[in-house]
């Protein structure tokens, strides 16, 4: 087997992907064996690395070097200069804010140092299309433990004990659904993973997907085993391309190496997977509504009881986790309950993944204990606010989540914590907010996504959420009634209590968590005709800065209304009659003469 001093970890991830990783791979390639390098340094394509915001990536080991935003001229170079000559291009490396000079290791960024891995185990360091390498990482010796040292109980026992609970939103204990399942009597069981992650700026599933196939494979086998199935389905939306393609290409090989299918590892347990693609309809992240796509119906929840424990695809005992719920077991079974159960809270154990997005300096996937909290997240893993503005608030939970404030920055994170503010773990999306957020806007524009995405089957559902947004688009417009702020409570409140499923269930979190802790916003609005961050067209107007304003007539060549007139070096006038609110001469005005009042 080939030996090389160096390996070029290069994330081929969605993000970096559309980045032309793939191209500078190829580039990569040409340079090493132009130069005869080819035989001592080999170039992996991982999953996603995490660090999005400074795509594409490129991680070098043994020495951890972290080379970013790289593009097709930057190697030549590179290859020349580090590869061939052994002298690190500091040009190309990341350089954390506030620092003076780049950070050579990957491991001193501020990003990853403050993350556990445990799902994410093996982000950056494998090439996901590749069995061999997620074996050389202990993977599939859960698998092989479990098939030959432990039994369905056994197995069951390990999860509870680990206190692991349901990454996909509710948090249910993972165990304990399993043991409903395998107490269930039926010939035919089904194992679900649920990898069809609809929230807006998300994508966590996704990610692991991409990068890790086999650990959720693996999880799922040992569900299987646990619960007494013989089949598996990944339901995954049909807008990740790359994660169906891994996916699929890991089955095949899962087979090929006797880890699927019959007789698994030489013993009697035989279990298949199949890939079903859906078409991205939100509400099938609901579990009975995805149970309803998988059988070709319309997707639509169900009144429980039965559980699907009890009666679920095709009427019999189907057990559903999420992507990242799998990718957990294969560790937990390898390194023990104990070992899980001591990470986390006393009520939320382990890790939890997020996707970390919004107006923070650094976007992209983290994985960190239960318990941490929001200010260590957005300051010390997301480097802050861009533009170092003022921070207003966060949305967990996805577009069914709450927004919190500054206030409770120091909020620990957990199931129950965030429930209690108003807000939902959900699947894990986190968007950061800034002073320039109209949190009016906000609510408004989730409860758009949600009244979209609803089903329509609960009348308080569909009629609910459309009455809510006609509520906020006249406050947003300056229509509002001094009402208003107590219909929406009472909406919500309807909502919530009339509907089957947890999209209808959580839908009013938006408007609700907004009400609670930005309610003078909502006043500005109705009582003053006033949008305090400056966000909302029908109540404000744009000004011209006379003693600011240079006559550079900018936004005179870029107003798409021709509501801006002047002469050069001349201060310019703004008709306020012709003015449509767009903002393009706030964005293109250089010297800050343009005023939102």
């Amino acid at each position: 087997m080939a030996k090389y001093r160096m390996h070029l970890m290069l994330c081929a991830g969605t993000g970096c992907v559309s980045n032309k990783s793939i191209k500078i791979s190829e580039v990569l390639e040409k340079e090493l064996k132009k130069h005869k390098l080819e035989a001592e340094i080999l170039v992996v394509l991982t999953g996603c690395n995490g660090f999005c915001a400074q795509g594409p990536i490129m991680v070098v080991h043994p020495d951890e070097i972290f080379y970013q935003m790289l593009t097709e001229r930057d190697i030549p170079h590179l290859v020349e200069e580090h590869f061939l000559k052994g002298r690190p291009v500091r040009k190309l490396m990341y350089t954390p804010p506030k620092e003076k000079t780049p950070v050579p290791k990957m491991s001193d960024i501020g990003f990853f140092k403050e993350q556990r891995l445990v799902a994410l185990r093996n982000r950056g360091l494998i090439d996901p299309e590749k069995i061999d390498e997620y074996i050389a990482r202990d993977g599939y010796s859960a698998l092989a433990r479990a098939l030959t040292s432990m039994t369905p109980e056994t197995i069951i026992k390990e999860i509870k004990d680990s206190g692991l609970r349901g990454r996909g939103g509710a948090g249910f204990p993972t165990g304990r659904k399993w043991e409903f399942a395998a107490r269930a009597k039926a010939e035919e069981k089904y194992i679900i993973c649920n990898a069809d992650e609809g929230d807006p700026g998300a994508f966590m599933d996704r990610s692991i997907v991409e990068s890790d196939p086999h650990s959720v494979l693996e999880g799922m086998t040992i569900g299987a085993m646990a619960i007494g199935a013989r089949h598996g389905y990944i339901y995954i939306r049909s807008e990740y391309p790359i994660a169906v393609e891994r996916m699929r290409k890991a089955i095949k090989q899962a087979r090929e190496y006797g880890l699927l299918g019959e007789d698994i590892l030489g013993t009697e347990f035989e279990f298949e997977v199949s890939v079903h693609q859906g078409a991205g309809a939100f509400v099938c992240g609901e579990e009975t509504s995805l149970i309803a796509s998988l059988e070709g119906r319309p997707p639509e929840p169900r009144i429980r009881p039965p559980f699907p424990a009890q009666s679920g695809l095709w009427g019999k005992p189907t057990n559903i986790n999420n992507v990242e719920t799998w990718a957990n077991v294969p560790e937990i079974i390898n390194r023990g309950a104990s070992w899980y159960s001591q990470l986390g809270t006393d009520t939320s154990k382990g890790t939890k993944v997020f996707s970390l997005v919004g107006k923070v300096k650094n976007t992209g996937l983290i994985e960190v204990p239960m318990g941490i909290t929001l200010r260590k997240i957005i300051y010390d893993i997301g480097g802050g606010i861009l533009e170092d503005k003022k921070f207003k608030a966060i949305q967990t939970g996805g577009p069914s989540g709450g927004c919190i404030p500054e206030k409770l920055l120091d909020l620990p994170i957990d199931y129950e914590k965030l429930t209690e503010v108003g807000s939902i773990m959900g699947s894990g999306g986190m968007i950061v907010m800034d002073e320039d957020t109209c949190m009016v806007d906000v609510a408004r524009y989730f409860v758009d996504f949600l009244r979209g995405e609803s089903c329509g089957k609960c009348t308080s559902c569909r009629e609910g959420l459309e009455s809510m947004y006609q509520v906020l688009t006249g406050i947003c417009e300056g229509k509002g009634k001094e009402d208003d702020v107590e219909l929406l409570q009472e909406l919500g409140a309807a909502i919530k209590d009339g509907s089957m499923c947890a999209l209808g269930g959580t839908a009013a979190n938006p408007v609700l968590s907004t009400i609670r802790y930005f309610e003078n916003e909502y006043q500005s609005h109705i009582r003053d005709q006033r949008c305090p961050a400056g966000v909302c067209r029908e109540l404000i107007q744009y000004l011209i800065d006379r003693e600011e304003c240079t006559g550079c007539l900018l936004c005179v060549k870029n107003c798409p209304g021709n509501a801006i007139s002047g002469k050069r070096k001349e201060p310019v006038h703004l008709d306020q009659e012709k003015c449509i609110k767009c903002g393009v001469c706030l964005e293109v005005c250089k010297f800050k003469a343009v005023l939102v009042e």
